[in-house]
């Protein structure tokens, strides 16, 4: 490869690292940057690779959510749900060491490793209702809105704890980030309604 097209490859991916803060390979090799010009930027320091196929700038900022966009660029169909939608929105101080995402029952398992990703299964209406798309580091990530995510904290409790949940449906009442009525829509339709019912009418009872 001559110097001018180096050049020109080397611009085209740092130009596109930095409108989007983070690229997969096919993304660089779709804006005319081949493969063998990105290894070159990664060893050259000029670009970082974040995990296989994904790169961004040495100098980008790392929001709160850096984790969540990783996983949504690595994994577009997934749906950030229960621990991590709850961060998201404020609605837990909890941590978790990992981003739960939710995909479909009959999806092959994607084969992560950063950022650390653990999977649950949905299907059906769980899958597709209740589903926001935010715009994290440039990355288009599709994380449950607050009052699906409590429902499905409800449904996964024994896998994040009765007290994660109820945290999550307190908070989401007293902030106003999610309607009674809405709690109620989401758990009948997961087939969650005799679970919440208890839990939810005693919290908007302390709320009144």
């Amino acid at each position: 490869m001559n110097t001018a097209t180096d050049q020109t490859q080397r611009d085209r991916a740092l130009a596109l690292l930095a409108e989007r803060g983070m690229a997969r390979l096919r993304e660089l090799i779709g804006a005319g940057v081949d493969e063998e010009t990105v290894s070159r930027l990664v060893r050259r320091g000029e670009v970082v690779r974040l995990a296989r196929g994904l790169y961004q700038l040495p100098d980008a900022g790392f929001e709160a959510e850096h984790s969540l966009a990783e996983a949504a660029k690595l994994v577009p169909k997934g749906i950030i749900c229960l621990i991590s939608a709850l961060q998201f929105h404020r609605l837990t101080v909890q941590l978790p060491p990992f981003v739960w995402m939710a995909i479909d029952r009959t999806t092959r398992k994607p084969k992560v490793t950063s950022p650390q990703i653990r999977f649950v299964r949905f299907g059906g209406k769980t899958l597709t209702m209740g589903i926001e798309t935010h715009v994290i580091e440039g990355a288009s990530v599709r994380i449950y809105e607050p009052a699906k995510t409590v429902v499905d904290c409800f449904r996964y409790r024994r896998k994040i704890g009765l007290d994660v949940a109820l945290e999550g449906l307190r908070e989401a009442v007293r902030q106003r980030r999610a309607r009674p009525d809405e709690i109620v829509r989401y758990a009948k339709d997961c087939r969650a309604w005799t679970v919440i019912r208890p839990y939810l009418e005693a919290v908007v009872s302390d709320a009144a």
